[in-house]
């Protein structure tokens, strides 16, 4: 057994080396060849660094760098894995108690289920094992006051091309298809429409419900919108 610290210090005084030197040629920060030589190796990032750069400044002070890391492990390795080992077992009594807490939990749990199903399962026998019907069955509920489609076409006569897309030409299509008399309305939904028709003349248009008036017998682009209509 030898003293890691004061050999390396010998070493590199002995051959008249001074920290500036070392760091240049090991690439090993000063002050950790310093921690090195002071035997405090917590300053150092991890317990890897240690043995590296213990080997590696050995070797460079012309000593036998496995000579060091074997030291190293033998004074402090060992105590540190016994610590790191009281650790985890530290660690894992309050998951062994977690787990005992939460297996009582669940058996506790379990117990009131089973009360509780013994409770309704008398309950039912002492009813005569009928279901119970209700006094009453409560009105359905009726909504009104749907808005109306943004757009609602009906052919007066003949047949019109129409095609709706959502908020631009570019948008999704809502209707493409051929509007003719004698077809139902057709109701197109949405909170912007882009709409080209073919012959706006041959249908009955409304917007939210209200009727308004295109005129033209020639192809026509508009944009509705819930308060109304007006050229693309």
């Amino acid at each position: 057994m030898f003293e890691i610290g004061n050999s390396l210090r010998e070493a590199r005084v002995r051959r008249g080396i001074d920290f500036a030197q070392a760091e240049l040629a090991t690439k090993v920060r000063g002050k950790y060849l310093r921690a090195l030589e002071e035997e405090h190796f917590e300053v150092l990032p991890a317990e890897t660094y240690v043995k590296g750069f213990l080997r590696t400044y050995a070797e460079y002070l012309g000593l036998d760098g496995q000579l060091y890391v074997d030291e190293y492990n033998s004074r402090f390795v060992i105590g540190e894995e016994q610590s790191e080992a009281r650790a985890r077992r530290s660690a894992a009594r309050p998951q062994r108690r977690n787990r005992r807490i939460e297996t009582n939990v669940v058996l506790v749990a379990l117990a009131a289920i089973a009360v509780l199903t013994v409770i309704v399962i008398s309950a039912w026998k002492a009813s005569g094992g009928k279901p119970t019907t209700p006094a009453h069955k409560a009105a359905p509920v009726t909504r009104t006051g749907a808005p109306a489609p943004l757009l609602m076409v009906t052919a007066l006569r003949g047949s019109t091309h129409l095609t709706a897309r959502v908020g631009s030409a570019r948008g999704n299509v809502a209707f493409d298809g051929t509007v003719a008399k004698g077809d139902p309305a057709r109701a197109i939904r949405g909170k912007r429409l882009w709409v080209q028709i073919d012959t706006p003349e041959n249908l009955r248009i409304h917007v939210r419900g209200k009727l308004v008036h295109i005129p033209g017998g020639q192809p026509k682009v508009i944009i509705v919108t819930p308060t109304g209509w007006h050229p693309a």
